[in-house]
C-alpha cells in the first residue's frame, strides 16, 4: 500500500476581527452557484496539532467532565488525531465571489488554519434518529444551540 497522500490547501481560515474563509485565487471559480446555501461544511487541517507525538495519541484521560475515564480519539472531535483533518459546519453570512471570501460568524479553527475543502450542507445529511452515549446526551441537539451551550463546563482541557 502506498502511504503517500497529497493534499493541497484551497485557502485559510481568518480568525482576526471576525471570522472568514479566504480562498486562494486559483479556487475562487469553485464558488460558482454556491449562493443560496445557508450552511457549508469546511474541512480543515489542525496544523497546530500536527506533530509526530500528537499523531500517536490514540486515547485521552477524562477529556470530558461527565464522560468516561478514558476516551479513544475516534470518540472525540479533538484536533489531536492520527491525521488532523477536522470538519466544521458553518453558517454563511456573506460570500464575496470577487475576493473568494466567505464571511461567517464563527469557526472552531485557529487563524491561518489550512482549508482543505468546502461542501454545501444539504437537508439529506441530517440523521433523523441519531444515538449518542449517555455521557454526552445533554449536549445540544442541533447546530444552532451550540453557541449558547456552556462548553467550558464539559471539557477538562
Amino acid at each position: 500500500m502506498n502511504n503517500a497522500m497529497q493534499l493541497k490547501p484551497i485557502g485559510v481560515v481568518k480568525a482576526e476581527n471576525g471570522f472568514a474563509i479566504q480562498l486562494d485565487k486559483a479556487f475562487i471559480p469553485a464558488l460558482k452557484n454556491i449562493a443560496g446555501f445557508s450552511h457549508l461544511q469546511v474541512l480543515w487541517w489542525g496544523h497546530l496539532s500536527d506533530s509526530d507525538e500528537e499523531r500517536q495519541s490514540l486515547t485521552f484521560q477524562k477529556p470530558y467532565s461527565k464522560g468516561p475515564e478514558e476516551v479513544g480519539v475516534f470518540a472525540t472531535r479533538a484536533e489531536v488525531r492520527p491525521n488532523p483533518i477536522l470538519i466544521t459546519n458553518i453558517d454563511v453570512l456573506h460570500i464575496d465571489q470577487e475576493t473568494g471570501t466567505i464571511h461567517i460568524p464563527y469557526i472552531d479553527a485557529a487563524n491561518n488554519s489550512p482549508v482543505l475543502d468546502i461542501k454545501p450542507y444539504h437537508f439529506s445529511e441530517r440523521v433523523k434518529d441519531c444515538e449518542v452515549p449517555d455521557w454526552c446526551k445533554h449536549w445540544p441537539q442541533n447546530h444552532e444551540d451550540t453557541a449558547s451551550f456552556d462548553w467550558d463546563q464539559e471539557f477538562n482541557f
